[in-house]
Parts: C-alpha cells; sequence; structure tokens
C-alpha cells in the first residue's frame, strides 16, 4: 500500500496528482529546480527536495537525484507525471530497483512503445495501420514530418517541404529531442496537413482487463501541439469508433500494458485511420475523459500500481467535455512564448481546482499557478520550461453547450501577466466551423484572418479607461479642467497594445463632463482607480483597471487589454537602427546560420534561440546585409539584447 508518493514533475500534474493523493490519504513529495523554489506545487506538497540548477537536464531530467529524494523523503512509491522522464523505461527499472513502487506501465512496455519507430513496427506487425517513409526519402513522399523517437509535445519536430530542407530539419529535430528528452532518434513519416488526431485513452491492469475509456478529439493544434481537446470525438460513426478502440486495446494487449496509457491515430481527410504513436504515461488532456466518465484516473493509476483489479467495463461516456490549454503566447506573433510574472488568474464559476467534473458539474480548473490575486501570489513564467499556464475544462450535456460554457468562462477570466492565447480560444470555441464539428489539425492556420487580432476601437476605449483610471489615482488630477478663462492643455497618455500597435489619448475634464478628443460621443459616468464607468452612445462599459509596474490590464465582462504605458516624450537617442532584431525573450544562442557582412535575404534565418523547451527561429527581416551579429552559439541572452542587424539594400 502506498503511504508516501514523490512526483517527480512539476507545475500543473504535480498539483493534479497531489489533490487525488489528498484524498486518498497519501502523504505528498515534492521535488523541485531552482526557479521553482515558490512554485504551488512545492507549497502544497507535504515534503519537498531541491534539486540543484535550474535546466531540465540538471534537474527533472535526472534520474539520480530524483531517487535520493525520494529514498530520503521516505517516499515508498514514485509517480512520473507527463512529460520529462515519464515514458522512460531506464528510469522505471531504477525505481523499481531502489525498491519503489512505480505508478506507470512495466518498464517492457514503455520501451515497446516508448520510441515511436519501434512501436511503429509492432503495430504494423499487428496488423494495425501506420504511417511509414522509407529510410531515403524522395520527392513522392513530400511533404515530410520529422518526429522524435522519444517524448511528444510538439517538441522535435519540423514540417520539411522540399527534399533540400530535410539535412537542418533533421538537424534541428535532434537537436531539440536530445535537450528535451535526452534522446536525439528521429524518424520521417508523411504529413497530412488536415487530418484529424484521435485517441483512446487506455487503462489496464494486472489481471488481464483492458479498459478503453472513450476516445478524444484533439485536432486543434499549433506547432504540432495540442490546444482545444474534446470528448468524446465528434461525428465518427459507431463502425469507426468500434475500430479505433478495438485497435487501442489491441496494442495495450500486445504489450502486456498495466495502467494509464494512450493510443493516437491519425484520420486522414479520405477516411484512413493510421496509428501514431501510444504515449505510456498519463495525457495532458486526461481532464475531459474524466469529465465525461466521472472516473479519477490518478486514483485509478495509484489502485493499479497496488494491485488492485478493475471491473470489467469501463463506465460510459455522459454529455461532452472540451478543455483549454491557456498558454503564455502570442499567437499573433507567430505563437512566440511569452514569460513574466502573473499577478493574477481568476476563473469565475470555478470552485474546486482539479475536481474530476462527474455530471451535472460545469467548469474545472487545473492549473500550475495560483488563482489568488495580488503580486502576493505571483507567480513566474520562466524559460525553462513548458509555456502552458493552465487548463480550463467544460462539461455539459451537448457539445455546443459545453463550447459556449467554455468559451463565456475563456472570455470572462482575469488574467494579468505574459501574453497569452485566451483570446484566440475564445474565438475557435465560437467559430461556427469548429462548432459544426469541422475540425482538423490544420484548423487554427486556416482560420487565422478571423482568430487573431484585436479590434482598434475597443483598445481606444480601453486605453481611454486606463488614463481615466491613472487620473482618478492621483488626487485632484480629476478636477475639472475647464475653470479657467483660456482652454487648458488636454491630459495625455500613450500606451502600446500587445500586437504594438501605440495609442495616444487625449482628454478634458471639463465642467460639462468629459471631453476625449477621439472619442466625442462617450461619457464619464464614474471612475476610481480601479474601475472606470462609459457610456458610449447608448451602451455602458464597465471596465476594471490594474497596474502592475509599466503594464495595464483593463478588464470588461467581454473584452480584456493588456496595455503598456510609454513615455509622452520618447527619447529619439533612444531609437534602435532599423534592421535591428532583439532577443523576443531569455534564452540560450544554440545555432548560427549567417556571418557578418554577407548579404541575407528577407525571411532567411539567422540564428537559433532555445527556450521554453523550443527552439526559436530569428529571420532576416528584409533584404539586405547582415551588419552585427554580437552573439555567440551557447551565449545565454535576455529579452531586449542585440541578436544582429541587417542593414537593409
Amino acid at each position: 500500500m502506498i503511504t508516501s508518493l514523490l512526483v517527480a514533475n512539476r507545475g500543473e500534474i504535480a498539483r493534479r496528482i497531489f489533490r487525488t493523493c489528498r484524498t486518498l490519504g497519501i502523504a505528498t513529495v515534492a521535488v523541485y529546480a531552482d526557479p521553482d523554489a515558490d512554485a504551488r506545487h512545492v507549497q502544497e506538497a507535504d515534503t519537498a527536495v531541491r534539486l540543484p540548477g535550474a535546466a531540465p537536464a540538471d534537474t527533472y531530467l535526472r534520474a539520480d537525484l530524483l531517487i535520493r529524494a525520494a529514498l530520503d523523503a521516505g517516499a515508498d512509491a514514485v509517480h512520473p507525471g507527463y512529460g520529462f522522464l515519464s515514458e522512460n523505461a531506464a528510469f522505471a527499472r531504477t525505481v523499481q530497483d531502489a525498491g519503489l513502487l512505480w505508478v506507470g506501465p512495466p518498464p517492457a512496455a514503455i520501451a515497446a512503445m516508448g520510441s515511436k519507430t519501434a512501436a511503429k513496427r509492432l503495430m504494423a506487425a499487428a496488423g494495425v495501420p501506420v504511417l511509414t517513409v522509407g529510410p531515403e526519402p524522395a520527392e513522392a513522399d513530400l511533404p515530410l514530418l520529422v518526429k522524435a523517437a522519444a517524448g511528444g509535445g510538439g517538441r522535435g519536430m519540423r514540417v520539411v517541404r522540399t527534399l533540400a530542407e530535410l539535412p537542418d530539419a533533421l538537424a534541428a529535430a535532434r537537436a531539440e529531442a536530445a535537450a528535451a528528452f535526452g534522446d536525439d532518434e528521429v524518424f520521417c513519416e508523411p504529413y497530412l496537413p488536415a487530418g484529424r488526431h484521435l485517441e483512446v485513452q487506455l487503462l489496464a491492469d494486472a489481471h488481464g482487463t483492458v479498459w478503453a475509456v472513450g476516445d478524444r478529439d484533439c485536432s486543434l493544434q499549433r506547432r504540432h501541439q495540442k490546444v482545444i481537446e474534446e470528448a468524446p470525438a465528434p461525428g465518427l460513426d459507431p463502425a469507426l469508433r468500434t475500430r479505433l478502440h478495438a485497435a487501442a486495446t489491441a496494442a495495450a494487449r500486445a504489450i502486456g500494458y498495466r495502467g494509464a496509457g494512450t493510443a493516437e491515430f491519425l484520420l486522414a481527410p479520405d477516411g484512413r485511420l493510421a496509428f501514431l504513436e501510444m504515449n505510456t504515461r498519463l495525457q495532458v488532456e486526461h481532464p475531459v475523459t474524466e469529465a465525461v466518465t466521472g472516473l479519477d484516473l490518478v486514483a485509478l493509476q495509484l489502485a493499479v500500481a497496488e494491485g488492485e483489479k478493475l471491473p470489467a467495463t469501463a463506465p460510459p461516456a455522459r454529455g461532452c467535455a472540451i478543455e483549454a490549454r491557456l498558454y503564455a503566447e502570442d499567437p499573433a506573433r507567430d505563437w512566440q512564448p511569452a514569460t513574466g510574472t502573473v499577478h493574477l488568474l481568476e476563473v469565475p464559476g470555478v470552485d474546486v481546482e482539479f475536481d474530476t467534473l462527474p455530471a451535472p458539474a460545469g467548469l474545472r480548473l487545473d492549473a500550475g499557478i495560483g488563482s489568488g490575486a495580488g503580486d502576493a501570489h505571483a507567480d513566474r513564467i520562466t524559460v525553462h520550461y513548458d509555456a502552458m499556464l493552465a487548463k480550463v475544462i467544460a462539461w455539459a450535456p451537448t457539445r455546443r453547450a459545453a463550447a459556449r460554457r467554455l468559451a463565456d468562462a475563456l472570455a470572462r477570466t482575469r488574467l494579468h501577466g505574459p501574453a497569452t492565447n485566451r483570446d484566440l480560444l475564445v474565438r475557435a470555441l465560437r467559430h461556427p466551423a469548429f462548432l459544426d464539428g469541422a475540425v482538423h489539425t490544420a484548423f487554427l492556420a486556416e482560420h487565422a484572418d478571423q482568430l487573431l487580432g484585436q479590434d482598434a476601437k475597443s483598445a481606444q476605449l480601453a486605453a481611454l479607461a486606463a488614463a481615466l483610471a491613472d487620473a482618478a489615482a492621483r488626487p485632484g488630477a480629476t478636477a475639472p479642467s475647464g475653470w479657467r478663462n483660456l482652454p487648458s492643455q488636454p491630459q495625455h497618455k500613450r500606451y502600446r497594445t500587445t500586437d504594438g500597435a501605440e495609442l495616444d489619448v487625449r482628454y478634458r475634464l471639463t465642467r460639462d463632463g468629459l471631453r476625449a478628443e477621439d472619442h466625442p460621443d462617450v461619457q464619464l459616468l464614474g471612475s476610481t482607480a480601479e474601475s472606470v464607468d462609459l457610456a458610449v452612445g447608448p451602451l455602458r462599459c464597465r471596465y476594471r483597471i490594474a497596474r502592475h509596474g509599466d503594464q495595464v490590464f483593463v478588464d470588461s465582462p467581454t473584452e480584456h487589454h493588456t496595455l503598456t504605458v510609454l513615455d509622452r516624450f520618447p527619447d529619439a537617442a533612444a531609437q534602435l537602427a532599423p534592421g535591428t532584431l532583439l532577443a523576443p525573450m531569455p534564452g540560450t544562442v544554440v545555432r548560427i546560420a549567417a556571418e557578418p557582412g554577407r548579404t541575407v535575404t528577407a525571411g532567411q534565418p539567422l540564428l537559433w534561440l532555445e527556450a521554453m523547451k523550443m527552439e526559436h527561429q530569428v529571420t532576416a527581416p528584409a533584404d539586405g546585409t547582415l551588419a552585427e551579429l554580437p552573439v555567440a552559439v551557447g551565449q545565454q541572452v535576455e529579452t531586449g539584447a542585440v541578436l544582429a542587424v541587417v542593414t537593409v539594400t
């Protein structure tokens, strides 16, 4: 019987596992790298053990440190979570060799499915269709997808559209896979840009019972990483669903599987079904399956590890559940990850974090960061780990009702911190094509024009509200400015939006009320430092305002804006030369592909930064000459550091 459990992971999944442990009466042990010293999972554990260092390779990927932590803390079992060493057969064996209980499948099963190449060979031998490419790809095989053989999460993946791109794509994928998983093996398969990503949740015990616990659709992706997932997968005919579950169950039985796992498949537009891989761990999207079945999959993992027998059949699905992943990233800038402090995460309607949502519940929040307000609860998003902030899950009797509930919850969420994909998620969930079930892996790219961008008028109103709140915060600043014989100069504030637009706000507070230069139809109904009430024609708009440093967060029930306060009189000497490329985030220069003095073309790769488990390409902004390249491979840079200067021709 498990009495104390170490979770060899961090953030949201560690907190999720700890919650189940508390309900079962199991003591918890957290591990943490130095950047996570004050993280929520550390605060919530009964015991915490430091892993000195910051990079995953020095901390969460160090099996020896994790085993020592478990033994020192008196744990008798280890749960790997997802990512890091969760699909590492050698780690599972090391755990068992240390006399600890491994909460996961047998090491042999991990080894059989842990390598995507080995798993494909096994499935092909069992008669399950797979996507394959020969050892020497040809033009007829294009486009190709280069993938890491170990791990997942979109890391170590590259799309190749010409054979000339293949060598660089293989090198980049190997480097990224080695950094993320400690294994640089990669392979190629046909790339189907508009297929559907389907998966089956599996659960098996040591007594021969294998459950196919329903299916999921995870087709809405960016950078080959899932963004929105749902259960059950919409629009599958009964025959296809039966075939899907049968293939997944056969895969589990073929390797003597035990515990929770997921078989993933690609459904081509022409109806062909192909096995992709098997994840021998709990999935990030497991909450949607919990929501429609009422199961606690973590509790079942622990029960199976203790040798308990599952009932003969899994419970049926009830209703529909949809999960949206909130990432610290900017979709409008090629999904560029963002770092910084999260000052507030407030999701309306969420009562209990990590609740399994048995029907007829509604909303659930799984988060690695806190949901409290104020700087005392602030969490830091660093470059060392994944950019996911939280998952919001909605359950409802029907798919459309679940989508509406989730979109509304996200739209009303107050999230103050780095740029996020929240607005894109809301628009995707409300998009007619999504509501009709027309989902596929190219959905976000296909509908980008409708999913990205900000409304300029609403941003201007938000800036006006921010300026009025700032005035209300300064004693005497809200006195009418029209008590003089000569008119005064208008109040003036400048802001920058998250998409780079600069906004000038000019207004007067007169005896007759607000006079805003760009908004003659706007009336001020009331203002404080935290709230502004405006009448815009016949509409009444209420804004909640919060300021942290030079950032101002403006929230209304349906819109949210993050503004950066700008100096009214910018220093001309501080302006950068045209063609200067700055580091968008802290990171490490991992590759350089150009030399100073050479001619470059627009879009040509100059260098790559590694941050948040991903490589980020820095390209030439225009045709010209690479005048400066003041960085070197291995160099760590901070946000705003000059990476290169291109003199435009």
